[in-house]
């Protein structure tokens, strides 16, 4: 007795990718994902990503420390605490979890959820144009979109810090927000 064709009904996404079960479809496209790192190690994890070759956005902010000993020193932190973004097609998985300070890959359960292209891109486009902090993750306020510039489309919530307006884009798969100065004109009320 031969079997000709074995379909597997309760296939495991990780398994399938080892053993190079997929489909052509699934291993072309790329998507963004929120990669875990272990704290304090996202530049490390970029760089390593560099040398594999594996495209990456950490955004950047630049604060002033003040040392034990008095000195003021600017220091680029990561916006997103202990993550990193990458753009990946499927069989890619596995390289970026071997990478040393990744953790994981950022979805629910056992699977990776790709965050919206038109979210990275905005934030790789917008945030060089602007003064920008990382900002508590928030989930009550008055929701506005951005309708003008680089960030068009994008929807937050308002803020004020001193005179100036301030708006708080959140990703909500990793929860975590970053707080962008934009002008009154710029934004309009989302209707509820």
């Amino acid at each position: 007795m031969s079997t000709i064709g074995v379909t597997m009904v309760n296939s495991d996404p990780w398994r399938d990718l080892q053993a190079g079960r997929m489909g052509a479809a699934q291993e072309q496209s790329t998507s963004w994902f929120a990669v875990y790192t272990t704290p304090r190690h996202e530049k490390a994890v970029a760089r390593q990503f560099e040398v594999r070759q594996i495209e990456a956005f950490l955004p950047l902010y630049r604060s002033v420390r003040r040392w034990k000993n008095g000195c003021r020193v600017n220091v680029d932190q990561p916006l997103f605490p202990n993550y990193i973004f990458a753009c990946l097609k499927r069989p890619d998985y596995v390289r970026v979890l071997q990478t040393p300070g990744v953790l994981s890959l950022v979805g629910s359960g056992r699977q990776p959820s790709p965050l919206a292209t038109s979210e990275i891109e905005s934030l790789r486009l917008g945030l060089p144009l602007r003064e920008f902090e990382p900002h508590s993750y928030l989930v009550a306020g008055d929701r506005v979109r951005i309708h003008s510039g680089a960030l068009a489309g994008m929807i937050g919530v308002l803020v004020r810090k001193k005179s100036k307006l301030r708006v708080v884009l959140t990703l909500d798969l990793i929860m975590q927000s970053v707080a962008v100065e934009i002008d009154a004109d710029e934004i309009e009320p989302v209707k509820a």
